[in-house]
């Protein structure tokens, strides 16, 4: 453990110090002789580490201060990712230029205005996809009956991270979009905040995410974000006084028809109360009604193929939320995002209502899932 946080911070302080050194070449050639480069150098890394120093002094800053610290330190995330795309392909230009003899107070400005240019462009397309969700429609048969009843509509928003960055102003977007959609159940595949509880409480935020409606009621998983902060308990309780269910490795039949199961993240594996097995969960259940199991992390798809879930609910990957981030999320999981017939499971994977570190997407937006399962009687039809 230690040795991977040696070398987390290490490559961190590497990759920021290599876009540091470019941004101090840069302006030394802008300002010339009013250039400061002690002054620079103190402002950079108060930037580039801001995240790190909101959460390290969480709990003796002003709470403005550690606010304004970890928004800065977001969109810093967003830089940090741009900036090892951009500067390298910057470094080529240079150094071909350099070659032709080209002076370097001529292309260093240049070179550093079209990365500036570029760096906009990109946070504004990002910002517009991360603010602007849109509803992913999917539909699908399960050839099992649900008592009388021949669909279901659901309402899925996995990874909202409400908190410092992602507040009322976007959740208030999720409640219009999901009571449109006049939706028989809403379920929240995990990570409905973003690790600390108290912007959610400060927020009351609670009361615009209480305005969600359904008549057959709202559901939560737990994601990894709710264990990192710490604060499952006090989770649990802001959600039960909204009238929103957290299941966490419980199974509930909703009028005795369909199964909703759900599980605690796969985080809690590595606590000392663990979680079940998803065989053991549907060991009490009746395998000819349909299953649908929450899990905020899309692992192990077979062994929901085995246990006879019918449908699978993800979130947790963002699809890499920034491009070309989903190239590793793709080698991570079977499904890191979309859908997926794996034998008689219908597994779907959402990108996320929110955002983590910067309020930024590209290669992937903001989403609402609505989910509509037709249910059939496979004797009956044949």
């Amino acid at each position: 453990m230690i040795i991977r946080i040696v070398m987390m911070l290490a490559t961190v302080i590497g990759i920021n110090g290599y876009i540091g050194w470019h941004v101090n070449v840069w302006l030394s050639h802008l300002m010339k002789a009013s250039f400061q480069p002690v002054l620079f150098w103190v402002v950079y890394w108060i930037l580039a580490l801001s995240y790190l120093l909101a959460w390290l002094g969480s709990r003796i800053l002003h709470a403005r201060v550690s606010r304004t610290l970890k928004i800065v330190g977001s969109y810093w995330f967003a830089l940090i990712q741009f900036g090892v795309l951009l500067l390298p392909v910057t470094d080529i230009a240079a150094i071909v230029l350099y070659l032709a003899s080209v002076r370097s107070a001529t292309y260093v400005p240049v070179l550093g205005w079209i990365d500036v240019v570029l760096l906009l462009v990109f946070l504004l397309i990002g910002s517009y996809f991360a603010r602007t969700p849109i509803v992913r429609k999917y539909e699908i048969t399960i050839p099992k009956r649900a008592g009388d009843w021949k669909q279901l509509r659901v309402a899925v928003a996995s990874d909202i991270h409400l908190g410092v960055i992602v507040g009322n102003r976007h959740l208030r977007k999720l409640v219009q979009h999901v009571n449109e959609m006049k939706p028989d159940l809403i379920l929240l595949p995990g990570d409905v905040i973003d690790d600390d509880i108290r912007p959610f409480i400060q927020g009351k935020m609670g009361l615009t995410l209480g305005q969600l409606q359904a008549p057959l009621g709202i559901y939560a998983v737990l994601g990894n974000h709710e264990y990192y902060g710490g604060h499952v308990p006090a989770f649990v309780e802001q959600m039960e006084k909204i009238g929103i269910r957290v299941l966490m490795d419980e199974v509930v039949h909703l009028q005795e028809r369909v199964y909703i199961v759900g599980r605690k993240d796969k985080t809690a594996e590595q606590s000392a109360e663990g979680r079940k097995s998803l065989v053991s969960l549907l060991a009490g259940t009746d395998g000819t009604q349909p299953i649908i199991v929450m899990d905020h992390q899309p692992h192990q798809l077979n062994k929901a193929v085995e246990a006879g879930a019918d449908v699978m609910l993800s979130g947790h990957t963002h699809r890499g939320q920034i491009a070309p981030n989903h190239l590793f999320t793709k080698r991570l999981f079977e499904l890191d995002w979309g859908y997926l017939r794996k034998g008689n499971l219908h597994a779907i994977v959402s990108s996320g209502f929110g955002t983590w570190g910067p309020p930024i997407r590209l290669g992937s937006q903001s989403e609402i899932i609505e989910l509509i399962i037709h249910f059939t009687n496979e004797r009956e039809e044949g």
